[in-house]
């Protein structure tokens, strides 16, 4: 009985949101434009469970890139309207279209001259008719068995939110460098993580000229502990790498007599780098594609500036 009501549920939200994607016209692309000509913040407003959706609207709104604060109706006339500044643009969610607590807030919203975009399932309601732009988020029925509980509505509404802030995302090209300076903290926070943060930069950056001999490349190797060594030329520019396995297999194809040479004659000439400022994520997948347990991190004239290992992303659970 339960999977029979979950299969009618999931089915009916699931048609009311194709019946939205199916409707969506103009009035979307003129919703987003107005809200990349904000200069100011999207102030989301909406009462009950439209406040709930409201909140979160606002939340990936400013996750996304786009300032958004939510601002609830019924405190705002008790103070709270002090928040709304002239060069912001409102978003009322209601799907009723003429919530009081929201209608209250229509003759301030006017008096500052805030542009307005209003969520409904009514676009002939009083919220719609004081709109700039009217998004039509009417379902056919509620996935409540009783038809009243806000379900396949408040579906609706989060969905709409989400393609609004996907839209802006993407107009205002929104980068993953972007995103992680919005969400530091968390899982997400260490996958996100710049390779500055996690390198061995300075003196534990293993490194030797290109004329170092064997002995002391292998010092400087066994003293970083990082299982390998930058190889720079005169100039301070990365001319390769050395590995410990690249002295297993110098030992096995020369014999002793690779304690003779120098750094220049064994070194891997096209070593893997990265650029300052790139993921803690892109570089693990960078070294699972690769099968390699290091990268350098180079600057636009190839000087080394610090070596990222492994262990390092070990250490951030990314796995």
């Amino acid at each position: 009985m339960s999977l029979e009501t979950a299969r009618r549920v999931l089915r009916i939200e699931a048609e009311a949101l194709g019946e939205i994607m199916r409707r969506l016209d103009e009035s979307f692309e003129r919703a987003v434009e107005l809200l990349m000509a904000c200069k100011g913040r999207v102030v989301v407003t909406g009462m009950g469970k439209s406040g709930l959706i409201g909140r979160k609207i606002a939340a990936t709104f400013s996750s996304t890139g786009t300032p958004a604060v939510f601002l609830h109706p019924a405190e705002a006339v008790h103070g709270d309207l002090g928040m709304l500044m002239r060069e912001d643009v409102a978003l009322a969610v209601s799907y009723g279209g003429e919530t009081e607590e929201i209608v209250a807030l229509l003759e301030t919203i006017k008096r500052l001259g805030l542009r307005m975009i209003t969520l409904t399932g009514h676009p002939r309601s009083t919220l719609a008719a004081a709109s700039d732009v009217v998004l039509n988020v009417s379902v056919k029925e509620e996935a409540c068995s009783l038809n009243l509980a806000p379900t396949a509505s408040t579906t609706a509404a989060m969905a709409m939110g989400d393609a609004l802030a996907v839209s802006l995302l993407d107009r205002r090209g929104f980068s993953s460098g972007d995103f992680a300076a919005l969400h530091p903290g968390g899982r997400l926070g260490k996958k996100l993580l710049r390779v500055e943060n996690l390198m061995h930069s300075g003196e534990d950056m293993p490194c030797v000229a290109v004329t170092a001999k064997m002995p002391d490349v292998i010092y400087e190797m066994s003293k970083k502990g990082l299982g390998m060594t930058t190889v720079i030329d005169s100039m301070g520019r990365l001319a390769g790498i050395l590995t410990d396995g690249d002295l297993r297999r110098l030992m096995q194809q020369r014999g002793a007599a690779t304690i003779d040479s120098i750094a220049g004659d064994c070194m891997n000439l096209k070593p893997q780098t990265l650029p300052l400022g790139e993921l803690a994520g892109s570089a693990l997948r960078i070294m699972e594609e690769r099968k390699i347990t290091s990268l350098v991190v180079a600057d636009s004239d190839r000087k080394p500036l610090g070596v990222l290992h492994l262990h390092d992303l070990w250490t951030l659970e990314l796995f």
